[in-house]
């Protein structure tokens, strides 16, 4: 594999100690890997252990390998299996971790020929790295779905499940806090402490982090650090003098709850439906009990993505969700919403897709972050790969070194189009 490194890695010496800003799942996910796969000792700084704004307690936590670019398919099969598996990955002496793990797949829509031209390109790519997906006519949706409007759709891809992809929804603080546990229990330090300041040395040939400053007045040393501080990672990166284009994009989530008959087929089969993405960018999914679902849908402009999260946007619904739900599915047309709540998004406005690897102008400073949206269902691949890399120089698994950081610099975006 690659080394993102610019040294010859053959004079690679493995950090005694890393330091990790954020201890969301990114964080905790890489300390963990570090210090049971490579033996490193790990300091994670988490301003706030309520975890009350992190992403990873507020987002809505899907999974899926309809992505358009290939290393998107290849982290998220490879974190499928191990979510999969994490009641043994994860476990901590007889506990298991769970998290609600289920399977019924993305539905995209399409209302153009453009769409429809879309789908059948990222069908292609996603066939050749053993994605299975359907591309489903309206006639085909209707079938398969009876509870669908198909009223000016042009076509559709379903994602199934097999052993080899899948794709659905899970519990992303369960999953969190299980790497967050699993973490502790061989060692890792997580310590309430919000990060104010780095400092470093120079010579004539790199500069280094020496430690990182704390709120409260700590001076915490290492041999290598890392920013995973989800959307505040640029705040941080800037105390480094470093700038990431990575940006808190706020998203609204609904819960609502319909009419609910058993003896109707229609809402039998609506209550198993996919994750659906409607042409509108309005998305639904179904909870486990009968008639509740979540839905959302892509922020009304830019002024609203920083809004604070106790600011839901309720016009969102009332104005764009509900009628496009009723009318994509006609047993919406009657419904009530439950509770709402917003978390952000990393966005990485460069192209979409997260920047993992080393921080440029720095021998010893790395990140993960700005993952748009994917960062939950990323996090055991991108984890153990950043591991791997601070622990001897170079990808071992698998390589991430299209997600690497100089692209920024090289004016190289890996863009990332499927982005709910």
């Amino acid at each position: 594999m690659r080394s993102q490194q610019t040294w010859d890695t053959r004079e690679w010496q493995r950090p005694l100690h890393v330091v990790i800003v954020g201890g969301g799942v990114m964080g905790a996910a890489t300390a963990w890997f570090l210090t049971r796969e490579h033996g490193v000792r790990v300091t994670v700084l988490e301003r706030d252990a309520s975890y009350a704004r992190a992403s990873s307690a507020l987002s809505a936590c899907a999974i899926r390998q309809q992505f358009s670019t290939a290393i998107n398919i290849r982290v998220s099969q490879d974190s499928l299996a191990f979510y999969r598996n994490i009641g043994t990955e994860l476990a901590v002496g007889d506990e298991r971790p769970t998290i609600g793990l289920v399977e019924p797949g993305y539905l995209y829509l399409a209302a153009t020929a453009a769409g429809a031209a879309t789908l059948r390109e990222q069908h292609t790519l996603q066939a050749e790295h053993a994605v299975h997906t359907a591309l489903l006519t309206p006639n085909a949706l209707s079938s398969r779905f009876p509870w669908i409007s198909t009223d000016g759709l042009v076509l559709g891809s379903l994602g199934l499940s097999t052993a080899t992809s899948g794709e659905g929804w899970f519990d992303g603080y369960a999953a969190m806090q299980a790497f967050r546990r699993a973490a502790t229990a061989i060692g890792v330090q997580f310590l309430e402490e919000e990060a104010v300041g780095f400092e470093s040395s120079a010579n004539d040939h790199t500069s280094r982090v020496q430690a990182v400053h704390t709120a409260s007045g700590q001076r915490i040393a290492g041999e290598a650090f890392v920013i995973a501080a989800g959307a505040w990672s640029a705040g941080v990166a800037n105390m480094l003098g470093l700038t990431l284009p990575v940006y808190a994009r706020k998203r609204d989530v609904f819960a609502i709850e319909t009419t609910f008959d058993p003896a109707d087929p229609a809402h039998l089969a609506l209550g198993k439906a996919p994750l659906v993405i409607d042409p509108s960018g309005v998305w639904f999914r179904p909870e486990a009990q009968p008639g509740q679902f979540l839905c959302g849908a892509p922020p009304r402009g830019d002024d609203v993505n920083d809004a604070p999260l106790d600011q839901v946007d309720h016009g969102l619904f009332d104005e764009i969700i509900w009628p496009a739900l009723a009318a994509r599915v006609p047993a919406f047309d009657t419904l009530r919403v439950t509770s709402s709540w917003a978390g952000y998004y990393e966005m990485n406005t460069f192209d979409h897709n997260g920047l993992v690897g080393a921080l440029g102008g720095y021998a010893n400073a790395y990140t993960a972050c700005g993952f748009s949206g994917h960062g939950l269902q990323q996090a055991p691949v991108v984890g153990r790969g950043l591991a791997e890399l601070i622990a001897t120089g170079e990808y071992l698994t698998l390589d991430l070194t299209p997600l690497r950081v100089s692209r920024l610099a090289e004016g190289r975006p890996l863009l990332e189009k499927n982005v709910i």
